[in-house]
């Protein structure tokens, strides 16, 4: 839960570089919440537009700046430009190019973005 709060504090910080293990960690806290969000909503019976849920729509809404800091720093990791999120609207072919991306190894040293990570005892 910790590697979470790291990333929503640091919502506005799309500089620097991210771990593999708070980007994951940040994922699966997000799916796992979005999941609870979801069962709440159709126990609730809480629906806005047709079958939209209100507290999963209301947390994808408030969690994305914190999401796309966290994909921006992820890539600078691995010493890519952010710009590399625009395969984001290829679907599928372009998911899965930033899935493999954001699954490597960071640079070990330093590169243009910063630090390593893993420099700093968390």
């Amino acid at each position: 839960m910790d590697w979470y709060l790291k990333v929503v504090r640091n919502y506005l910080g799309f500089s620097g570089r991210a771990r593999r293990k708070e980007y994951w960690m940040f994922i699966l806290v997000n799916f796992i919440l979005s999941a609870v969000l979801g069962i709440l909503d159709n126990m609730l019976g809480l629906k806005i537009f047709g079958d939209k849920a209100l507290l999963t729509t209301l947390y994808g809404i408030a969690i994305f700046l914190p999401w796309w800091a966290v994909q921006f720093r992820r890539l600078h990791d691995t010493d890519r430009s952010a710009w590399w999120l625009l395969l984001l609207v290829i679907p599928v072919l372009g998911w899965l190019v930033i899935l493999a991306f954001s699954c490597q190894a960071g640079t070990s040293s330093a590169n243009r973005y910063g630090p390593s990570p893993k420099d700093y005892s968390y």
